[in-house]
This record gives C-alpha cells, sequence and structure tokens, in this order.
C-alpha cells in the first residue's frame, strides 16, 4: 500500500512539474528569391499576434532563427522590400522537434516605399507559373483531414470536382476522368504510383507509401495545366518531400494503425547546411500477427522507405537525393463474388469462390541540382529512376450440387481448383530533365525545359480460357518506349491585378514519330483585395498503358495478331472559368466552370461495343481498339456551399 501511495505521490508531481513549465521550441527556416533561389538578406520574419513582438531578420545566408517559442499554433507574416509579402497560418510548434521552414519570396510588380502585409491565399500554389485549378496541400490539412489517414489522396478527394471510389481504394478521380491517367510526382519528378498493392491500370488498395510526417507543402492540379506538365490528362500531384534538421540529430519513433516507424535525421556534421532525412516503416497488424497475439485473414504485409539528403555546395549548386520504395503482399481465401475484387475477369458464377495472392514492389530514386547563374536566373536539372512489380496469382474452385432422380438436393462438393490468372507485371522508366529559369524584370519571367524519359516494359499475362481448358496468354513481350518533351512558359504581370501565364508544351513520341504542339494559356484578374476572376486553357494529351499497345488477339487457325501498336495519343481540350471572393479572413467562396472535349480515345473496333480505355480499372480486356472515341465532361462547383454537378458523356 506504501510503494502504491508513493508510486501516485511522484506522479502527481511529476504532472504538476511538467504542467507548470512553459514548454517552447526553436522556429527557424530559409528565404530565397523564387526566381533565382538566391538567398534574401534582412528579411523580416515576425509572429503575428505576439504581444511584446516576437520576429527576427535573415542573415547573409537567408536563414532565420527564433528561440524559445511557445508550443502552439503561430503564424508568420514574411516580408521583404520589393517583395511580395507572405502569411504562413497555423504553424504546429511542439516540443519534440523544431520546426524548419524552406520559403520563397516572389519580386513585387510594384516598387513600394512601404511594405503592406497581406496574406498569401490558403490553397494558392507554390508555382508561381500555375494560375488555375490547383491547391497547395499542408501536412497540417492532411493530419486533421476526417479519415484521411494520414493519405494525401483521401485529403483531396474533399475537393469539388475530385472523388474516390467506392470501394475505399487510393484511386483520384478528377472531373469525371480516369484515375489511369493522373501523373504523380515526388520533388518535382515523375514517379509511380506511391502506393502499396497498385495494380496496372489502378489502385488495389488503400496504403500509402508515403509518410505525412516526411512530407512539406505539395500541389495538386485538376485541369489546364501549365505548359511544364505534360503526359497528363486527369490530374498531377506534386508532392514535396521537407529537409531534415541541419543543426542537430533528432530520432522520433512511432507506433499507429498505418504501421511501426522509425525516422532519423540530422546534419553531417557541425555548421553545415547539409542533411539527412530517413523513415522506415512496417506494417503494425503483419507484426502483430507474426508475435502470435492474433490471428488476423489475409491482411496486407507491407513496409516502406523514404528518404531526403540535401548537399550544398557554394559554387557549384545544391544537390538533393531523393527516394521512396516499398513491398507489399497479400493472399486472402475463399473469396466470393461480392467480396473483393480482384484483377482479369469477374466472377460470374455465384456458387464460385477464388483464392488470391498478390505481391508489388515500387521504386523510385532521383537526384536534384539547382544552380543559381545569377540574381535573375537558375538551371534546375533532374535524374530519376522509377519501377514496379506486380504478380498476381488467381485460383477458383466451383462449388457442385448434386440431385437425385426427383429432383432433390443431395449434396454438393468441390470442384478441382484451377488458376484463372498468372500475370507478372513490371514497369520502370528513367528520366533526365532540365529546367532554365529567368526572371527577366519585375513583370516577366520565362521558363524553358526539356525532358527525355525511356520507358521499358515487361509483360506476361495469362487468363483461363473456357474454350482451351487452360491458361492462355494474351500479354507477353518486352519492349521500350522514348519520349522528349520540351516547353515554354511565359508570365507577364500587366500591373499588381493582371497576370498571364502563356506557353507551348511539345511532346514526342520516338519509336512511334508522333509529336505535338499543345498551346497553354491562363488568366487571373485580381478585382480587388477581396475577389478575383480566373480563365484559362489547355490542349493536353497522354499515352495510353503499355499492355494495350501489345494485346495479343488469338484467331480461328490458332495464330495471334498485335492490331494495337499504331494506337495514336489520347487527347483533350480543357477549359476553366471562375470567380474567387474572400467572404471574410477565414471565409472563401469560389465559383468554376470546367469543360473538357476529350477525342482520340482508344475503343473496341466493333460498331455494337461501348467499351473504352477510359473504363479499365482492377478488371482488363484484351481487345482490337481504334483512335476513334470522343467524350465530354462538364463541372459547375460552388465549393463554398457544398454543391456540386458532373455531367460526363462519351461516345
Amino acid at each position: 500500500m506504501k510503494k502504491l501511495i508513493l508510486t501516485l505521490a511522484m506522479i502527481v508531481v511529476f504532472t504538476t512539474l511538467t504542467f507548470g513549465q512553459t514548454l517552447t521550441q526553436t522556429v527557424r527556416g530559409t528565404i530565397l528569391d523564387t526566381d533565382s533561389k538566391l538567398p534574401l538578406i534582412a528579411a523580416t520574419v515576425i509572429i503575428s499576434g505576439s504581444n511584446p513582438i516576437i520576429g527576427t531578420t535573415t542573415d547573409i545566408n537567408g536563414n532565420f532563427r527564433m528561440e524559445n517559442i511557445p508550443i502552439g499554433r503561430v503564424t508568420l507574416q514574411i516580408s521583404y522590400m520589393g517583395y511580395e509579402p507572405k502569411i504562413i497560418p497555423n504553424i504546429e510548434v511542439n516540443s519534440g522537434k523544431e520546426v524548419f521552414l524552406s520559403i520563397n519570396l516572389q519580386e513585387s510588380v510594384l516598387k513600394l516605399d512601404e511594405i503592406i502585409v497581406s496574406g498569401r491565399k490558403k490553397g494558392e500554389a507554390i508555382n508561381d507559373m500555375s494560375l488555375l485549378s490547383v491547391h497547395s496541400i499542408t501536412p497540417e490539412e492532411t493530419k486533421r483531414f476526417t479519415g484521411g489517414m494520414d493519405d494525401p489522396a483521401r485529403v483531396v478527394s474533399s475537393f469539388a470536382g475530385v472523388a474516390s471510389t467506392p470501394d475505399g481504394s487510393s484511386d483520384i478521380i478528377v472531373r469525371g476522368n480516369s484515375p489511369k491517367y493522373m501523373q504523380w510526382r515526388l520533388e518535382g519528378a515523375e514517379i509511380s504510383s506511391p502506393y502499396h498493392m497498385d495494380d496496372q491500370n489502378a489502385s488495389f488498395g488503400a496504403l500509402t507509401a508515403l509518410n505525412n510526417n516526411l512530407l512539406t507543402t505539395s500541389d495538386f492540379y485538376t485541369g489546364a495545366f501549365s505548359a511544364e506538365y505534360g503526359d497528363v490528362l486527369s490530374c498531377v500531384y506534386d508532392v514535396k518531400l521537407r529537409p531534415g534538421n541541419n543543426e542537430k540529430f533528432e530520432a522520433t519513433g512511432g507506433l499507429g494503425i498505418m504501421g511501426v516507424e522509425l525516422t532519423l535525421e540530422g546534419p553531417f556534421k557541425k555548421g553545415y547546411a547539409g542533411s539527412y532525412l530517413f523513415n522506415y516503416r512496417y506494417s503494425a497488424i503483419e507484426l502483430i500477427k507474426k508475435m502470435g497475439v492474433v490471428d488476423i485473414a489475409g491482411p496486407v504485409n507491407y513496409q516502406d522507405a523514404t528518404f531526403k539528403i540535401v548537399l550544398p555546395a557554394k559554387r557549384i549548386g545544391t544537390f538533393s537525393f531523393f527516394g521512396l520504395g516499398g513491398l507489399s503482399a497479400i493472399s486472402v481465401e475463399n473469396l466470393g463474388p461480392t467480396g473483393l475484387s480482384t484483377p482479369g475477369i469477374p466472377i460470374s458464377n455465384a456458387s464460385a469462390s477464388r483464392d488470391y495472392y498478390k505481391s508489388n514492389y515500387l521504386a523510385n530514386l532521383g537526384m536534384n541540382h539547382v544552380l543559381s547563374i545569377n540574381e535573375k536566373s537558375f538551371v534546375k536539372t533532374t535524374l530519376n529512376y522509377s519501377g514496379t512489380g506486380i504478380d498476381d496469382d488467381i485460383y477458383e474452385m466451383d462449388t457442385i450440387k448434386t440431385y437425385n432422380s426427383l429432383h432433390e438436393f443431395t449434396g454438393d462438393s468441390i470442384s478441382p481448383r484451377r488458376q484463372m490468372i498468372q500475370s507478372r507485371v513490371v514497369n520502370s522508366a528513367i528520366r533526365g530533365a532540365t529546367t532554365y529559369s529567368n526572371k527577366i524584370d519585375a513583370k516577366n519571367k520565362i521558363q524553358i525545359g526539356t525532358k527525355y524519359t525511356l520507358y521499358n516494359f515487361n509483360y506476361n499475362q495469362n487468363v483461363f480460357s473456357n474454350e482451351a481448358d487452360s491458361l492462355v496468354n494474351v500479354n507477353d513481350f518486352k519492349n521500350n518506349l522514348s519520349t522528349i518533351n520540351n516547353f515554354i512558359s511565359w508570365r507577364h504581370s500587366f500591373n499588381d491585378k493582371l497576370i498571364v501565364v502563356a506557353g507551348l508544351h511539345n511532346m514526342n513520341i520516338l519509336n512511334k514519330n508522333i509529336s505535338t504542339i499543345e498551346p497553354r494559356l491562363s488568366i487571373n484578374w485580381n478585382i480587388n483585395k477581396a475577389s478575383s476572376v480566373h480563365a484559362g486553357y489547355g490542349m493536353h494529351s497522354t499515352t495510353e498503358s503499355a499492355h494495350n499497345y501489345f494485346t495479343k488477339i488469338p484467331q480461328a487457325d490458332g495464330s495471334f495478331t498485335e492490331p494495337n501498336k499504331n494506337l495514336g495519343l489520347l487527347k483533350a481540350h480543357h477549359y476553366v472559368l471562375g470567380y474567387e471572393n474572400r467572404l471574410t479572413k477565414n471565409l472563401m467562396g469560389k465559383i468554376e466552370l470546367y469543360y473538357q472535349s476529350l477525342y482520340n480515345l482508344p475503343v473496341e473496333n466493333n460498331d455494337t461495343s461501348y467499351y473504352c480505355t477510359l473504363n479499365e480499372g482492377i478488371d482488363f480486356k484484351y481487345v482490337e481498339l481504334v483512335n476513334k472515341g470522343s467524350g465530354k465532361t462538364t463541372v459547375l462547383k460552388f465549393p463554398s456551399n457544398g454543391f456540386l454537378i458532373i455531367i460526363s458523356t462519351f461516345y
């Protein structure tokens, strides 16, 4: 009894001491010029609402530091003579980790004698060459989104015109477009889908390999993309990783529904601005199962790792290396017609059941190099590799019921187990890109870029045929495809109210001698401090999934043809017109009309068929295709009222 009283007393004393002291943390960061990537010296940083005022200025390297900031949420005001001021709200300050911010400021069109701080609009893009149909997403928004499971895909599903599939998978459907035509990016470089259990057309599950604790503010584009984005029809999600702490070592462990994880970060040496950030995560459910605590049938076994290394060099620019990889597998037995969906042909017999075995890997590695040429221009170079591997094995059994001569049920038996699907898919790509950015003056900025991509495909897929009573090969190829994408973009500010961004994107399929010229245009007019009008147009194109190009069609004589090798690009025109009004400091109303005209869509070469590759999901159908399909999507959205109309037609 004495020990219990002593223990309780110690807990009370410890709790009193903990709550009696004021917990604080350090808030620091770097402020750079958006266009030159050079540091801004003596920029002012103030914590909004602090009394007395808490603030500081940046040093010769653009760094600022504020110590002993009470934990909670703070808002920073950043200003610099001749630059547009910025407000960063809802920065979470906690006792467990320092806050580090990478901030870019844009030179102001008007040269003012006095800076008047006016906040950056919530959701405004980081990329200043994108004026419309774009949202910036902070890690804080992902954390606070109800039911989001720290998954970026679930957060964007709350935007008007964006939806997820009813089965709870991680597919993102934007304005009626198929999720297979979206583009994922990591640190500005194209990557494979960052989800475990990915499929050749869609994401099988809702387990992301992205760790929200490692992310910083990212951009999500939903249409009429700026000229730098090519080979995409639906949407672009550019996910950014935060840098590691470059002043002290930090280690963080965690246990949650998404897994058991460990994060390590810190500087390479004292006084050097470089840093490393590494995270490893393992499935919590699988770990519990292996420990013998519970026996769970069919859990997804997964693990993933993420890293970012930043290496600044004084004379040759800044290098950053990044990576995202993962392994996953699932085995589920006795699936009925209403159970988990499986690739290939759905179960059509109500008495049948399936055993499903699936394994995946994803690997994304890359390097960025940013070199400031002078105070007005810089060059960014990116090299990266992305790859996915998908193995599917599906077996099916039938329950056979027997009856006597009087048609009375006498019993049932299970038919021999037969393999319905055997699929081995590997997709990979190697990319190299260079972008030159030049701020001609405060009103004009240009960007010119080029990107080379080498795709490699390795498919071997077999599907059960009732006629042959065995597996029949439908895809067996090792092939590659090369593309070159070029763009030029120009931003002109007529004044502080009217901004125009115009550009051209050029896409080339080297193996097929296909080339496109795609114009892009966007306009934003700030009517006053509270309201603005925006409009834009973009022509876009993309390639079809590799398996559709190399489909093998069986003939009556037992031979095969490959009729889809000459399929062309899918194309679309995007039109956007919108009005935005900031009703109060924390309330914004927005109306946007979006129209999309799709054409050159691959459809089955059969007058009685309605099949189009846009409708491909986890199931697949290999048929002869022609680029004769078209469709239209109209979206009218009122986010402030939660009202949305989507009308889609395809023919």
